[in-house]
């Protein structure tokens, strides 16, 4: 027999609440806010909509379909959309981290991009961490605005709003979320400072080119007898 929806896939469910904590623990994100999902197939799990993530259950855990729809007891998060339309325009996303990160959020009311005051503006993949049109949370405007910011990305921020980034894995997402917040941090403490120096856009190119195999280790083979 078949497991129902709300039983399938018990490791990724947990890993899902696993990075919903972490997130919190690490300072990304506070309260129920926030969300966080992981491709399956052709569909995706999310989390509920309004559960604490530290009484979160697996079964709690939304399966969501490529229409759309969710099935299970438990309506998913607001922001299921966003998720959505990542995970369709995005083939390479496998996972999605969506926080209020503070700086990130203090940023993103200011409405304007971060320009490439630092290098590891690239880690989001090019020379600006963009930030999407305001639209209010939970609508489709939110997810068209956001997915004009992430062309070329994968991290925007999201004007009033926060950040949103997605990767390979929930591991990298949450990771690149870490980086976003890192950076508008930075950002803001050099302009309270002084005016940033910005890179140039060869500079930056140069950058990106270097970014595109950073961190890739050769494959190891196996030692013979």
């Amino acid at each position: 027999m078949a497991p129902t929806a709300s039983a399938a896939h018990p490791d990724l469910r947990q890993a899902v609440i696993d990075t919903c904590l972490a997130m919190n623990a690490s300072g990304l994100n506070q309260g129920t806010s926030g969300n966080v999902s992981v491709r399956v197939g052709d569909g995706y799990l999310i989390t509920p909509s309004g559960v604490a993530y530290a009484a979160m259950t697996p079964d709690q855990i939304v399966t969501m379909a490529p229409d759309g729809s969710h099935s299970g007891n438990w309506v998913p998060s607001s922001e299921w959309r966003m998720h959505h339309d990542i995970y369709a325009a995005h083939p390479q996303a496998g996972a999605v981290v969506h926080v209020h990160s503070t700086h990130a959020t203090a940023v993103s009311c200011l409405r304007r991009d971060i320009p490439p005051f630092h290098y590891m503006i690239a880690v989001a993949g090019g020379a600006t961490l963009r930030c999407a049109d305001y639209a209010t949370f939970g609508t489709q405007a939110l997810s068209d605005h956001m997915l004009a910011a992430l062309a070329g990305r994968s991290a925007c921020l999201l004007a009033n709003h926060g950040q949103i980034c997605f990767g390979p894995t929930l591991e990298k997402a949450l990771w690149l979320a870490g980086e976003v917040e890192a950076l508008c941090h930075q950002y803001t403490v050099a302009c309270q400072t002084g005016t940033p120096v910005i890179l140039s856009e060869a500079e930056m190119a140069e950058v990106i080119e270097r970014f595109a195999t950073y961190g890739k280790q050769p494959e190891r083979k196996p030692i013979s007898d």
